[in-house]
């Protein structure tokens, strides 16, 4: 009840009760995956291998209230993980968690043309960031704060020409008036999209401070298998992306992805968690061939990725490497056929070995069904 009470006071706030004036803008997918991982070691037997179903469901509304003003409310599955919101068939056909995924207030006065909007709110990361790959974020996240947005429309979308974003993110507020420990992120972003001959190109550049994450604030965002007590983070990224088309109808486009945590290491708050110098750095390479937007088209994609222990947290990529999100190299390969409107298969094959341990591997594999509506 709490949640519908908060939903319907959202509404009456945004002045949804003048129907008239509101086109709604209703959203949603549905995605069933099959995933199967495997882990090789020096003792290779059936404890190593996992196989389950997975379903990710969201459903919201984005109404454009005026001009200037459009919000959103998105509903989904998951449990309390910052970087999923799958939902594994487990327990026996227990009815599964539908939670808040998305809630926010997008203002965008046209004395500015539009060209500028500000945030208030949760909204998924790839619409409030300008977001590359997930190097540094999960697709999955929904970032809670604020934000001013500068190039993008109100979709999310960059748009042609400067891209520009200012953000403040709270990860975790402690209920203290002794000493301020509020974990949150400030997040700074450049970009620029244009255009050389028939070849359309993205160039960008970002940094994020990560101010008191640190293991007192761990919320739930931090998994057990990684200690982050004492570790700073400042991460400086570069992304760029260049493309074309093969014909009409099949685009091409190579990217890439580099991070490097420039906290140094009297920002740590303990020698034995200190930051390792050796092991800042992140980067991620690829090429993807076609767009599947249409039915009947496909897209294929491979990346190379590799991600020292240091140099980005836990909200980067949760499939890649099982338990560990960071200390892991390897590759992933992709492909997606349109196979109906609105409907998508998807396969995805990656393998990661762990830096620091040289006799481990992770294989997944992933099998997708996505129906949008």
């Amino acid at each position: 009840m709490k949640k519908v009470a908060l939903l319907v006071g959202l509404a009456a706030a945004l002045g949804f009760n003048n129907a008239e004036a509101v086109d709604w803008n209703w959203k949603g997918d549905i995605r069933y995956r099959y995933e199967s991982t495997f882990k090789d070691t020096d003792a290779n037997d059936d404890e190593h291998s996992r196989d389950r179903h997975r379903m990710r469901v969201r459903i919201g509304v984005y109404p454009w209230i005026n001009e200037e003003l459009s919000a959103g409310v998105q509903l989904s599955t998951g449990g309390n993980e910052t970087t999923s919101r799958n939902e594994t068939f487990d327990d026996a056909f227990i009815s599964d968690d539908i939670k808040l995924n998305e809630a926010f207030v997008d203002y965008h006065p046209m004395f500015l043309d539009g060209q500028v909007n500000v945030l208030l709110g949760k909204r998924d990361v790839a619409k409030t960031l300008i977001v590359a790959k997930d190097l540094v974020w999960d697709s999955d996240i929904t970032l809670e704060g604020a934000t001013l947005q500068y190039g993008k429309d109100a979709d999310g979308k960059e748009k042609d020409g400067i891209n520009a974003v200012v953000g403040y993110y709270a990860l975790n507020e402690v209920n203290s008036t002794a000493n301020e420990q509020d974990a949150y992120i400030f997040a700074g972003q450049l970009a620029y999209n244009g255009e050389i001959s028939d070849f359309g190109y993205t160039l960008g550049a970002a940094y994020y401070d990560y101010v008191n994450f640190d293991y007192q604030n761990a919320g739930s965002i931090y998994k057990p298998t990684f200690d982050y007590r004492g570790k700073d983070f400042n991460i400086f990224e570069l992304f760029a992306s260049v493309g074309g088309s093969i014909t009409e109808t099949l685009p091409w486009k190579v990217y890439g992805q580099y991070a490097f945590n420039n906290a140094s290491e009297d920002d740590s708050r303990s020698d034995r968690y200190a930051i390792d110098d050796d092991k800042r750095d992140a980067y991620l390479v690829g090429l993807q061939i076609g767009n599947a937007k249409n039915p009947g088209q496909w897209s294929l994609s491979g990346e190379y990725v590799s991600i020292e222990r240091d140099a980005v947290t836990v909200l980067t990529d949760s499939d890649r490497n099982g338990a560990s999100s960071t200390d892991l190299e390897g590759f992933k390969l992709n492909a997606t056929y349109h196979l109906v409107q609105n409907m998508t298969l998807g396969a995805t094959y990656m393998n990661f070995n762990q830096i620091d341990v040289d006799d481990t591997a992770n294989h997944l594999f992933q099998a997708d069904v996505v129906v949008k509506f």
